[in-house]
């Protein structure tokens, strides 16, 4: 009988067979892996060279400080915003946060909305009932995380910011595609004067190039908003007449800034003039509080003071205290509301005038100005300490001596009535400083130490 036939090898060399197969797959499906994932990096990169190229960085936001600015601009928004493709969780925050809550309610876009005033405002407006949208775009003219934290509050009372830059056509667009504003309260802006002397292009970008933008989409929306806009007590320049009054001169501005607020006014006037829109100027006079700007003497003298730091108190070529009109946030929040409140509707309609507008300007002070020297002695009263005073002659960087405001026209129309003394807002302020930044925790800290080491020096002794 014929033995069967061996077929040992055969089956060894198909299992071999079998196991190259498998070896070249997998070979080949890393290398397709590979291939993919360079060609998507490529891809990437393409793109975000191409939005760079055609999304460049603008400077525009309200806020203040001696440093070098640089704007982060998210180039991607502008595309994922302003191509119309916004998104359906986008859309949806913009909607819920602009609805008005209340009866005849407010959909207001605030602008700078992370900024000191523009925080204050979009809480008050929303504690209301009216529905407020806010738009910054977070730049570095001074700490950003400050803006991220004022963000942080106003999500948590539902009031979204959307992050992007006023020169973005496409993205103000899409906003107003979304949501038929009845109102803006535009407070984005370049401030602070002496940093103009620095980087004036970016003054230019956001006061006057940035304000226009704004104005062109809104003469052509339809229904046309309501708009109240921060122009700024620095626009009154060398006036020497006090207390300054709305019918004072205002053409000889002290700085840039001053100069781009002043040219602000005259472009409202011939938006007003040619499109229908109701349009009111709000002339602030150094507001101050909580969550205020760190480029301001009351908040780095606060600073500087707890540092044990020496700080520059400025006098005038003439030996006198510089005064300022100092006016609390909660009074000039009052004020913005009376604004907005008392506007009347713009008149225009898809770019054409249909009517004269409400054309106004206030100015929103606390009338009684007090001596930088005052400001220091309340501020050594409230932190327990005294401060370093470096006494100097007041360089000319744009900084004017003296500011006193006269708001008899505000109360007239709105009955803006200032109510807190300087004593009181910085009591406020100090008390909000020292819990934000962690004064109060530091020193307690701090002073456990030093008990630990008294204790163990007093064992080992």
């Amino acid at each position: 009988m014929a033995s069967p036939p061996d077929t040992s090898k055969t089956i060894k060399l198909e299992r071999y067979n079998s196991y190259l197969r498998r070896v070249n797959s997998t070979k080949l499906l890393n290398a397709s892996s590979k291939l993919l994932f360079r060609a998507t990096l490529l891809v990437a990169l393409v793109l975000i060279f191409f939005f760079t190229i055609n999304y460049p960085p603008l400077s525009d936001h309200m806020g203040g400080g001696a440093h070098h600015v640089h704007t982060t601009h998210n180039f991607l928004s502008s595309a994922f915003y302003g191509g119309g493709v916004g998104g359906t969780a986008w859309e949806k925050q913009v909607r819920h946060s602009s609805t008005p809550k209340r009866p005849n309610g407010m959909s207001v876009l605030v602008t700078g909305a992370a900024g000191f005033v523009g925080t204050h405002c979009s809480l008050a407006l929303k504690k209301r009932g009216d529905g407020v949208l806010g738009l910054d775009n977070f730049n570095s003219y001074y700490d950003p995380s400050l803006k991220r934290a004022r963000q942080a509050l106003l999500k948590r009372h539902e009031v979204f910011v959307v992050e992007g830059d006023l020169n973005d056509e496409p993205l103000l667009t899409k906003l107003f595609d979304v949501v038929p504003f009845t109102h803006i309260l535009h407070l984005a802006a370049q401030a602070g004067v002496r940093y103009a002397m620095q980087n004036p292009q970016s003054y230019v970008s956001s006061n006057i190039a940035g304000f226009v933008n704004l104005l062109e989409v809104a003469k052509r929306a339809n229904p046309q908003p309501s708009i109240v806009w921060a122009s700024s007590s620095s626009v009154y320049g060398l006036n020497t007449e006090n207390p300054f009054s709305e019918l004072h001169r205002t053409d000889q501005p002290a700085s840039l800034y001053a100069a781009t607020k002043k040219a602000g006014e005259e472009i409202a006037h011939t938006y007003n003039h040619i499109y229908g829109l109701a349009l009111t100027g709000l002339r602030f006079f150094t507001v101050y509080g909580p969550w205020g700007r760190p480029d301001m003497a009351y908040f780095f003298f606060t600073k500087d003071i707890l540092q044990g730091k020496p700080i520059d108190v400025y006098k005038t070529v003439d030996d006198k205290e510089v005064a300022r009109d100092f006016t609390y946030i909660d009074d000039v929040v009052k004020g913005c509301l009376g604004a907005l409140d008392t506007a009347e509707k713009s008149t225009g309609s898809g770019g054409k005038k249909k009517g004269p507008a409400q054309l106004r300007i206030y100015n929103l002070g606390n009338t009684s100005p007090v001596p930088v020297g005052k400001l220091v002695s309340i501020l050594e009263g409230l932190l327990g300490t005294k401060a370093k005073k470096h006494v100097i002659k007041m360089p000319r960087n744009g900084d004017v001596p003296y500011t006193h405001a006269n708001v008899s026209l505000a109360y007239k129309d709105f009955g803006y009535k200032p109510t807190t003394d300087l004593a009181s807002g910085l009591r406020k302020f100090v008390k909000w400083y020292v819990s934000y930044y962690g004064i109060e925790t530091r020193v307690k800290r701090e002073m456990d130490i030093n008990k630990k080491i008294s204790h163990q020096t007093e064992e080992s002794g």
